[in-house]
């Protein structure tokens, strides 16, 4: 594993109690960091935090990312204890299910909407100012491949990660002077959680159209999302990063 330099950082990871986000979580400690675990999940929450401590200094808070108020009360938190915030990974997120756009549920529809394009506004919007105040930080959105082609049965979804592309490039845009960059990641399909809201039919058809013929692993995401959290990463902002294994490499 290359030795990616954090020390000193402080990062906050939305879902971070399970799948791709508590991956980058053990990366980020591993590189130096000292990580904040946002999640809904209280007992996953309380989990993750206990394993993350043998690696790193590990903080977690239960928050809704869909409620304003929530997040500015956690983000003060942070500033409380921390007196900084140099990295804010967006990464929580849920797929609704599948159907088909004129079959799915509203209510549903909505539901994806806020919490995967909705949260991560709020969360920039109560972190970046301290970012530009303190001249420094790097904001990282996980978006999806499916944002970029649109799954069938996913528009739901596929929708709330087209939204965070485009949140990615007019935030990097405004922020590109003021020392804090702004990148997405366009993941293809990776094995976690998520897969249980999904029917078998859908993630036959994410294998599928990927060239690799395999699905993407949560250290890989890390990986890349180590190395975007990192100061060495100065010249790209507003900018998506493919993680398809060849399926989406526009």
């Amino acid at each position: 594993m290359n030795q990616i330099d954090l020390q000193g950082r402080v990062a906050i990871v939305t879902g971070g109690a399970q799948g791709i986000g508590y991956a980058c979580a053990e990366r980020l400690l591993r590189s130096g960091a000292s990580v904040v675990l946002w999640d809904i999940d209280a007992a996953r929450l309380a989990s993750a935090r206990e394993q993350l401590l043998a690696i790193g200094p590990t903080r977690s808070a239960v928050v809704e990312l869909t409620d304003e108020h929530a997040v500015a009360a956690a983000t003060q938190s942070v500033i409380a204890q921390h007196k900084r915030i140099d990295i804010l990974l967006n990464n929580a997120g849920i797929t609704g299910g599948n159907g088909s756009t004129w079959e799915l549920d509203p209510a549903v529809w909505r539901r994806v909407i806020e919490v995967n394009l909705i949260g991560p506004y709020l969360t920039c919007r109560a972190i970046v100012p301290h970012m530009i105040a303190q001249g420094y930080g790097r904001i990282v959105n996980i978006a999806s491949v499916a944002g970029k082609e649109g799954n069938p049965n996913a528009s739901h979804y596929s929708a709330s990660k087209a939204g965070v592309i485009a949140l990615t490039k007019s935030l990097g845009k405004e922020l590109a002077t003021k020392g804090v960059l702004v990148n997405a990641i366009t993941p293809a399909a990776a094995k976690t959680g998520m897969f249980d809201s999904m029917t078998q039919q859908h993630i036959d058809f994410m294998l599928a159209k990927i060239p690799m013929a395999r699905f993407l692993g949560v250290e890989e995401v890390a990986a890349m999302v180590a190395w975007l959290a990192s100061s060495e990463c100065s010249f790209s902002t507003g900018a998506v990063f493919d993680l398809s294994g060849g399926r989406a490499t526009y």
